[in-house]
This record gives structure tokens, C-alpha cells and sequence, in this order.
């Protein structure tokens, strides 16, 4: 996260922003903390001691004993989305990267080796088995896996031919898509909390299912672009910068609610299991 400290800044809607995007940092990573410790807990741990079943009372057909190839695939991918969702926002902070080089290379090596094990054990699970979702949801999920694939063997690549500028850029694309697990979850919080849930179904075949089986990784994709793109473009217009303080102060709010929801209904109950 490449933010301007307020000392350094000379105008209030530059402080204003500073504030805006540092709180939504903190409950970005703070619910995908919570996310990827439930996913160790609850899905990689049950894996590591024989309680694989558990895994159908979240997604039913998850786990099937008769295809050993798909349940190794999704556990694989389980352990490692765990890793990248509570060490992605590390590898984007400015303080960590320049003060603390050393650290940023081998974190940043478990972060693209778990990316690209999560998407080639995701793509393997859908390969052998497919999703709950049926067709749409196979084709969606698998352009997902390629694309962080993608994203991760990239962002070695520059990162290797000393191009720092191509290897953030492929960084920034990896990250957006590695929170795409966590994203699904809030996208599902938001709708659960404010609607009457007739675009889902249990089989996952609702107008809303399909439209989440896109919705997690293709928009904050193209996000990551345009920051990419034109990061600074509203730095010196305080308008536009009053403007996108309001919009991310009131993301942090909707995150929030949508983290509440899953922390008491299913996050909180799934990592206090596991001590049990």
C-alpha cells in the first residue's frame, strides 16, 4: 500500500484520503486475517487429522471419498489460500518493502510459491470433480486459477530481471486476485444481509451465484489495472480526493458488517472448532 504518511502531505484532502485508505488497509487485512485462520483451522487442519467430512457442512459434495485426487487438490488449495490471505497485504506496504528488504524477498517467495499452489489446486479439484456450481461455475472458477497462475509466475519473472516497475504491477494484479476467496465471502455477506436471497440457491445456480462466479476477481482486476495505470491522477485535486475518502470510509463500513456476519455465523464457530 503506497500511502503518503499525513506529515508529508500540504493539503487537507490529502490527509483526509491518508486516513481513508489506511483504515481501509487495517479491515482489509484484519477480515482477511480472520478468513485465511479460518481456512487453515477449518479446512487445511481437518485434512492434516482425518476429518475431511467436515468439510460438507459449508459446502456440500466438497469432500467425497471416492476421489482421493480432488480432496488432495482442494486441501492443497486450502492450505495455501490460508497463507496468501494473511501475507498479501504485507508484501504491499512501503515501510516493510524499503526499510526491510530482505524480509519482503522471502515472505514475497512463500507468497507466489502458495499462489501458485492454491491455483494449480484449485484447477485440479475442478478438473477431477468440478464445482458445486455446475458449468458456469467450473469455466469461472478455472479462468481464476489461470489468472493468479498467471499473476504469480509473472511477478517472479520481473522481480528476477530486476524490472521493479513490471514486478509491482504483476504484484498489485497477484494480490487482487489472491483476496478473490475472501471477496467471494463478503459479496455473499452483502447480499445475505441486505436482500431476500432469491438470486441464490443451494446448489449454487441463482442469477446471483453466476453473477459472483465472476464478480469475485474480474472488477477488483480491473481495479488493480487502472491503479496500475493512473495512481496518481487525483493526487492534487482535492474534490476527487474528498470524494474517494467518503467512498473507501464507507467500504471499510460495509466490509465490516459483511466480516461481522461471517465471524458470528460461520468464521468464529470454524476456527473455535478446531480447539474443541
Amino acid at each position: 500500500m503506497n500511502v503518503t504518511p499525513p506529515f508529508r502531505t500540504t493539503s487537507f484532502g490529502s490527509r483526509i484520503l491518508y486516513y481513508a485508505q489506511l483504515a481501509l488497509g487495517s479491515v482489509v487485512w484484519g477480515s482477511a486475517l480472520i478468513f485465511g485462520t479460518y481456512i487453515l483451522l477449518f479446512y487445511a487442519w481437518a485434512y492434516v487429522s482425518g476429518n475431511t467430512s467436515q468439510w460438507n457442512e459449508v459446502l456440500p459434495g466438497l469432500y467425497d471419498s471416492e476421489s482421493r485426487g480432488s480432496t488432495i487438490g482442494i486441501a492443497i488449495h486450502f492450505l495455501a489460500g490460508g497463507i496468501i490471505l494473511i501475507l498479501g497485504c504485507l508484501q504491499l506496504v512501503d515501510r516493510v518493502r524499503v526499510k526491510y528488504p530482505r524480509v519482503h524477498r522471502i515472505v514475497g517467495r512463500v507468497y507466489v510459491m502458495a499462489a501458485l499452489a492454491a491455483a494449480l489446486g484449485g484447477l485440479v479439484f475442478i478438473a477431477l470433480k468440478g464445482t458445486i456450481g455446475g458449468t458456469v461455475m467450473n469455466a469461472a472458477f478455472t479462468g481464476y486459477g489461470l489468472l493468479m497462475g498467471l499473476a504469480a509466475i509473472q511477478t517472479v519473472r520481473y522481480a528476477r530481471a530486476a524490472d521493479f516497475v513490471r514486478h509491482r504491477a504483476w504484484a498489485i494484479r497477484l494480490f487482487a486476485l489472491a483476496i478473490g476467496s475472501w471477496l467471494y465471502r463478503m459479496g455473499y455477506g452483502f447480499y445475505i444481509g441486505f436482500s431476500d436471497q432469491t438470486g441464490h440457491t443451494a446448489d449454487f445456480t441463482g442469477w446471483f451465484d453466476y453473477f459472483m462466479d465472476f464478480a469475485f476477481y474480474l472488477p477488483n482486476l480491473a481495479i488493480a489495472q487502472l491503479f496500475i495505470i493512473r495512481r496518481s491522477w487525483y493526487r492534487q485535486k482535492t474534490g476527487l480526493q474528498l470524494v474517494a475518502a467518503s467512498f473507501l470510509f464507507l467500504l471499510c463500513l460495509l466490509l465490516l458488517f459483511a466480516t461481522y456476519f461471517f465471524v458470528r455465523e460461520l468464521w468464529g464457530p470454524g476456527i473455535m472448532s478446531a480447539f474443541e
